[in-house]
């Protein structure tokens, strides 16, 4: 029987054949469309996309760190380190992969105290703010031996390193410290402002004195390092590193200048020997001739050294908690009341107004003025304006300020460039005040006549700064010129050469009449050479000068039961004043001296005075057998006045 064949669809018969063609060929252009679609992506990425993404993958592999610029020196002006450099282990932490367990362990490892771990999370967390990928110095000036244990550890502390670089070291320990400053890390606020400037989360900053002021000069310029690392941030070899780099692989760091000062620091040291059985005192040596410090001291001070890097908060807290403000300095900032040192400003304004030096008036101790009764510290006789001055009597300034007047004597004081700022520049230059009638006014008060009469001898409301002092009196004894005080002679690169020089600037000129000038010098002549004289009294010298002595009483402060002196130091005690200069007919160095709360200028500030001169002219070679009048512009004052009876002011 012949079988007959059917065409069923389905059944893989002839017919089926269109239908899986055509199903093939749809494969077919699916494959061959993922296959342009391949071939366009990988265009678009080698091609189109290439570079960029090259350029994030070199990214990923190489790193950048900066390196830091050895910062100028200050020098003292024979060429003395004040601040310098020295070698020293930093240890770095990168915000972003330091984490809770790194921190510990390197805590455990280290045997970091609180204020250590504090530091560390208050510096992560500037880094974090600025930069989370950039390493950021979180111990600085770190021992060889905790420089190898993190060495050592760091496969299990990927996020940290040591580096060796040169840290801030001020060889003479506490030095001219409120002068030169010390550095600290920024804070958050200033890593975000300074860092549009360059600088990096880590570095340190001028915070105080010169290394503030000066910074600009002293910071130099920061060098850069690219190299490579592999995926688990070691770092990969030169010749591989060099195929990745483009550009140069190491840009040098450029120093910083060097800052020469007008300090002397054989000087300075003197200065601040001669006051460090003192609790609080200022000292601020000048030459008359040109303006140039000489020495500028504080007391109580600190050390930069620890300031820089090594602070504890125990130390800190107490030295915020001592009331002598051992951060405040004395010299430029701080105002006090000048006491009789302020005098000349009184004996200059009656003297221009006509008041005659030879005219006498009769101290009994005891002026009388709108029903209140004024103590002199002594009971001093006739005396001419002279004498008053020798013996700092109290009431011929008080009848003088009845003549001249309180503005006509403040007048006199802003001429020698009392009550304003010294435009020294630094830590906060102080203007003090002297008052006015319109100042008076101002502050709601109804003027009184006795108002002028504490002006006159350097108390009530006048208030001046230490610097200002030396200034006013630099200006009386060259004859008139006053200066901007200098501090800073040049500054030098790293190699030596002069970048800029800084002459002496003279502020103004001012007109005081040549006899009225050598009317005050005889009174401060008797004051160091003659019995009754307030510096005389208290020690001899052989060195020719001039010179007057000042006791500030301070406004009274109610004394708790508890309180206890400070090295001898209270509140309620008199400012020690003493200004001169030397030598009397060749000015070389007016000095002022400031024993805060120290007593009577004339028994504790004009030793220390004395003591500095005579160790300075020691020291250069200069002697003198006999004291010997100067060269005024009259003759030589007779030796006359009735020596006190009360108390040496």
């Amino acid at each position: 029987m012949l079988l007959k064949t059917t065409n069923t669809p389905g059944s893989g018969g002839g017919p089926a054949l269109p239908e899986l063609h055509r199903r093939l060929r749809w494969v077919a252009m699916m494959f061959v469309g993922l296959f342009v679609l391949l071939v366009g992506r990988l265009w678009q990425l080698q091609v189109m996309r290439g570079d960029s993404y090259y350029e994030r993958t070199v990214s990923n592999v190489v790193k950048e760190r900066y390196l830091p610029s050895v910062r100028g020196k200050i020098l003292d002006k024979k060429g003395t380190p004040l601040a310098d450099n020295r070698p020293a282990f930093n240890i770095y932490a990168t915000p972003k992969e330091t984490t809770p367990a790194e921190k510990a362990e390197l805590a455990r490892l280290l045997g970091l105290d609180d204020d250590e771990l504090a530091t560390i999370d208050a510096r992560l967390e500037v880094g974090m703010k600025r930069d989370r990928e950039s390493p950021i110095v979180i111990l600085e000036d770190q021992g060889r031996e905790r420089a190898g244990i993190v060495e050592e550890a760091r496969p299990h502390l990927p996020g940290v390193e040591v580096r060796h670089e040169p840290h801030r070291f001020y060889p003479q320990g506490d030095l001219a410290a409120h002068l030169i400053g010390y550095m600290t890390q920024m804070t958050a606020n200033e890593a975000d402002r300074l860092g549009q400037q360059g600088y990096e989360p880590s570095e340190l900053v001028g915070r105080y004195g010169l290394e503030q002021a000066w910074e600009n000069y002293l910071r130099g310029k920061k060098g850069i390092e690219r190299f490579a690392v592999d995926a688990r941030g070691q770092r990969l070899d030169d010749e591989t590193a060099t195929s990745l780099i483009e550009g140069e692989r190491v840009i040098e760091a450029v120093p910083g200048a060097n800052v020469v000062l007008t300090i002397d620091g054989d000087l300075q040291k003197i200065a601040e020997k001669a006051v460090a059985h003192q609790s609080a005192a200022a000292v601020v040596i000048v030459e008359p001739k040109t303006g140039k410090i000489r020495a500028l001291v504080s007391k109580p001070s600190f050390d930069p050294n620890v300031m820089t890097g090594h602070l504890t908060h125990q130390v800190y807290q107490q030295m915020m908690d001592d009331v002598r403000k051992p951060f405040m300095d004395k010299a430029l900032r701080a105002t006090y009341p000048p006491g009789s040192i302020y005098k000349f400003t009184t004996a200059l304004a009656a003297l221009e107004d006509g008041v005659s030096a030879d005219e006498k008036i009769f101290c009994t101790g005891e002026y009388q003025l709108s029903g209140t009764r004024f103590s002199c510290n002594g009971t001093h006789g006739k005396l001419d304006l002279i004498g008053a001055i020798q013996h700092s009597c109290d009431v011929y300034f008080w009848k003088l300020a009845e003549v001249v007047g309180l503005d006509r004597i403040s007048a006199v004081a802003a001429e020698y460039g009392l009550g304003v700022p010294t435009n020294l520049g630094i830590n906060g230059d102080a203007g003090g005040r002297l008052p006015t009638k319109a100042w008076y006014e101002s502050q709601g008060k109804r003027y009184k006549v006795g108002f002028a009469a504490n002006a006159a001898i350097g108390q009530g409301d006048v208030e001046v700064t230490v610097l200002q002092m030396a200034m006013a009196y630099a200006a009386l004894a060259n004859g008139g010129t006053l200066y901007v005080p200098q501090v800073v002679e040049r500054v030098e690169g790293s190699d030596g050469h002069v970048i800029v020089s800084y002459e002496p600037k003279v502020a103004r000129q001012i007109k005081t009449p040549v006899e009225a000038l050598d009317t005050y010098r005889k009174g401060m002549l008797k004051v160091m050479t003659e019995v009754g004289g307030t510096a005389y009294d208290h020690g001899h010298t052989t060195i020719p000068m001039l010179g007057k002595t000042g006791t500030a009483e301070v406004k009274k402060h109610h004394r708790q039961q508890d309180e206890k002196d400070v090295d001898g130091w209270h509140p309620n005690s008199s400012h020690a004043w003493f200004a001169g200069w030397a030598p009397s007919d060749d000015p070389e160095l007016a000095i002022i001296v400031l024993v805060e709360h120290g007593g009577s200028g004339g028994r504790v500030a004009w030793p220390i005075a004395k003591q500095i001169l005579e160790q300075y002219f020691a020291k250069t070679g200069r002697t003198w057998s006999a004291v010997s009048a100067p060269a005024l512009g009259g003759s030589a004052p007779p030796a006359a006045g009735v020596p006190e009876k009360g108390r040496a002011e």
